[in-house]
């Protein structure tokens, strides 16, 4: 999730910038505003030219998109971090990612672009009920503003704040305007060509770093040599980080103690790890990587806007391998810092190590990388902020248009007005969210990041099963999953309520039976309780209760199994075939898993 994370330690941090590095920076800028402008200059637009691109995204922009939508400062600043303390295993939430996209590419594709909704909610409408789309769009709403984009501008204002010298208000501000203003002015289309410059911008500079940093491991002897040099140090073949994992895995492990082993270059770790046990690699994909992936407005919109079948298809296979090589850019940087030997390694507890970490990606930029090419990583930093608020700001206001002023105020309102509500509302909802972030600023700090987390147990895992279940078992009907999902937001509460009963209730003492066990703390476990028990209900309901019309179960919304219908677009040519480069990327995914847990 693209959730930015505090940087209280960057202020230690002296950067200096040449004069060649605000020229690639504000170059970059420059070049966004290019594409954002000449992309979103049409006039008399549709509301689909608007808001799906005039359904006309070739596959590597509905890739790039999808992809530069998902990356944030979570990735560039948390994942690089967690890396140095957790090795290669936090990877696994990016190459799980292939198997998500594969339930897109071949169950949930052919439905979404045969119904021809502009909205997931409007899907859900089709398929159970109305109902069901009121409560989808609601939470997306609330959702995207408190937990998306209010923080999300709050990360990119603390970048500013603590490298440019910004007072936190102002660069909330900036942050806010410069990063949504073209998503306002030129809908979709503007968003997805400048998320190509994005991806380009990212991927060249964040594969940069990794490769300065193996040269400088190398000592001389180059690349290759670097690459030894971080595997000794991350098995703990030398002595210091040898003594370094000893001491902590306690932290790492549950239950573990000092002198026990832990693996940095294992990428399925046991079920007793803290961040990333095995269970979340199998298990995540159902209980919130479909709700992200498929059903998610700001993710899904640049499927729906794809040109056809087969761009929607081949975009996210394109997808698929741009996830596989972005832990060589925000996680194997984390490994080379480790191999470098930080000073902060070196001392203070295990949270303030934790804490510290979170500068790698500053550090790493300030100690190996050249002028010009830092102001092009800074660039892309801001790149990763922008796109992701120019995407959740576009799928907020076709939102708030298609599904709530389309459906309750004007039914038949003309495509210019759906254009300029979109646009209004973007500017309303762009406002409303640089307030929360002022909020963040001023107010609160790090426990409502904690709180943003936990939300997800509250709506991920409820729209996850119903779609699942009502994608694949035609008995389920609208009033099944409205059921289910009330059920599982009344159980998510209380599970919540028991967690900080303390905090909540004043409640310090409990009857052991009301305790939860410590295994049900975790927000991945409470998300698979939580998961787990809708698709139970729902089944349930679904036995109990008068089958669905017929017109929510067709074929154009539910998987027959009697045919198998694919629904076509997979591609003419052996060369252009999505079903050869879906099985390359799904192999690849699983070579990694098998160089990182096997061989290395």
């Amino acid at each position: 999730m693209p959730v930015p994370l505090p940087l209280p330690c960057f202020a230690a941090i002296e950067f200096s910038l040449t004069s060649w590095d605000y020229v690639a920076f504000f170059g970059y800028f420059f070049g966004l505003c290019l594409i954002g402008y000449f992309a979103g200059r049409k006039k008399n637009k549709t509301a689909a030219d608007y808001f799906l691109a005039g359904r006309s995204l070739p596959w590597y922009v509905v890739g790039s998109s999808y992809v530069a939508a998902n990356i944030s400062t979570e990735h560039f600043i948390g994942l690089i971090g967690a890396a140095v303390i957790y090795g290669i295993c936090v990877a696994t939430g990016e190459w799980s990612t292939v198997i998500a996209f594969s339930f897109l590419i071949w169950l949930f594709i052919p439905y979404l672009l045969t119904s021809k909704v502009y909205t997931a909610p409007e899907f859900l409408e089709k398929r159970f009920n109305k109902s069901m789309r009121f409560i989808f769009a609601s939470v997306t709403l609330l959702v995207n503003v408190v937990a998306f984009m209010g923080p999300v501008i709050y990360g990119g204002a603390l970048v500013l704040v603590e490298l440019f010298g910004f007072d936190r208000v102002t660069a909330v501000i900036v942050i806010g305007i410069a990063s949504g203003i073209w998503a306002i002015w030129g809908g979709l289309k503007s968003i997805a060509l400048m998320d190509v410059l994005t991806i380009v911008v990212m991927i060249s500079g964040g594969l940069s770093v990794t490769y300065l940093g193996l040269v400088h491991l190398g000592d001389g002897d180059g690349m290759i040599a670097g690459v030894g040099k971080m595997l000794e140090v991350n098995r703990g073949d030398v002595p210091w980080a040898a003594d370094w994992i000893s001491e902590n895995v306690p932290n790492i492990l549950q239950g573990a103690e000092a002198g026990d082993g832990y693996d940095r270059l294992l990428v399925l770790q046991p079920i007793n790890h803290y961040s990333n046990p095995w269970t979340h690699w199998v298990f995540s994909f159902f209980y919130i990587g479909l709700w992200y992936t498929v059903i998610n407005q700001h993710m899904i919109q640049k499927v729906l806007a794809a040109k056809d079948m087969y761009h929607a298809r081949m975009g996210m296979v394109f997808a698929s391998f741009l996830k596989l090589l972005l832990p060589f850019i925000v996680v194997v940087p984390g490994l080379i810092f480790f191999a470098m030997k930080p000073d902060f390694l070196m001392e203070g507890s295990f949270s303030e190590q934790s804490d510290a970490v979170n500068a790698t990606y500053i550090l790493m930029i300030k100690q190996l990388v050249p002028t010009f090419l830092t102001g092009v990583l800074l660039a892309a930093l801001f790149g990763a902020i922008q796109s992701t608020v120019c995407s959740v700001l576009n799928s907020t206001s076709t939102i708030f248009t298609m599904d709530f002023y389309k459906m309750f105020f004007r039914k038949n309102a003309t495509e210019k007005e759906e254009v300029v509500v979109g646009q209004v509302a973007g500017a309303v909802i762009l406002a409303i969210s640089i307030l929360v972030g002022i909020l963040l600023a001023t107010v609160t700090k790090v426990n409502l990041f904690i709180w943003i987390q936990a939300l997800y147990v509250f709506f991920a895992p409820p729209f996850s099963a119903t779609f699942l279940l009502g994608a694949l078992w035609r008995r389920v009907s609208g009033t099944d999953a409205l059921v289910a999902s009330i059920v599982t937001f009344v159980f998510a509460i209380l599970l919540k309520v028991l967690e900080f009963k303390e905090q909540l209730l004043g409640w310090a003492d409990v009857p052991d039976w009301l305790a939860l066990p410590s295994w049900m703390i975790p927000f991945a476990n409470q998300g698979m309780i939580c998961w787990a028990l809708c698709m139970v209900v729902c089944a349930v309901s679904a036995m109990i209760t008068a089958p669905p019309p017929r017109e929510n179960v067709s074929d154009d919304l539910t998987f027959n199994w009697k045919e198998l219908r694919l629904g076509g677009g997979l591609g003419d040519h052996w060369y252009s075939s999505v079903t050869l480069w879906w099985a390359i990327s799904l192999l690849s995914m699983i070579g990694f898993v098998v160089l990182f847990s096997i061989v290395l």
